[in-house]
């Protein structure tokens, strides 16, 4: 191989990759931000300017809600994980759930993002099967550890501690 040819292979090698890392900086790495330095604005569907996941944007579309079921016997998803009455979670959180069933606007330009369950900590699924909101915590300076992760076929869980334990949200209650 000449000086010339290894050049222009060098060359084409990096191309590739310059390439493969604009497409991964533009597609996102599916990653979950924990932190942020915007505060919700009451009555604002954006931070910063930027559109509302989840409103008129385009943006990922919330789990479908619960599905009835013929009898008023709620079964969780996953006999491991506790449950939690919805009426038991703070106001902050069914007003999170309230907008998931309305699909925004969301305070925060992160919710409705993929969450990944890296530490299989709810039942496995596909990438793309739970998606992740914020829940307002009073006095935070960002956005807390509070958060209702949802399901493409309707369960929601609730965890105060940044994913570190999960309850199921039974909404019956």
């Amino acid at each position: 191989m000449t000086s010339r040819n290894r050049l222009i292979a060098v060359v084409a090698v990096l191309c590739c990759a310059v390439v493969a890392a604009a497409v991964y900086a533009l597609l996102g790495t599916g990653k979950t931000a924990t932190t942020s330095s915007h505060s919700p604005k009451a009555g604002a569907g954006t931070t910063s300017g930027a559109p509302a996941v989840g409103g008129s944007s385009g943006g990922p579309k919330p789990s479908a809600p619960p599905k009835p079921s013929g009898s008023s016997t709620w079964v969780p998803t996953n006999s491991a994980i506790a449950d939690v009455c919805r009426s038991k979670l703070p106001t902050q959180a069914r007003d999170t759930l309230g907008l998931i069933a309305k699909g925004g606007p969301y305070p925060y330009r992160t919710d409705g993002v993929v969450f990944e369950n890296r530490e299989s900590r709810l039942p496995r699924h596909s990438n793309g099967y739970y998606h992740e909101y914020t829940v307002v915590t009073p006095g935070s300076g960002d956005r807390g550890t509070r958060r209702v992760v949802t399901g493409t076929d309707g369960e929601q869980y609730w965890t105060d501690d940044h994913y570190g334990t999960f309850q199921e949200i039974d909404s019956r209650c």
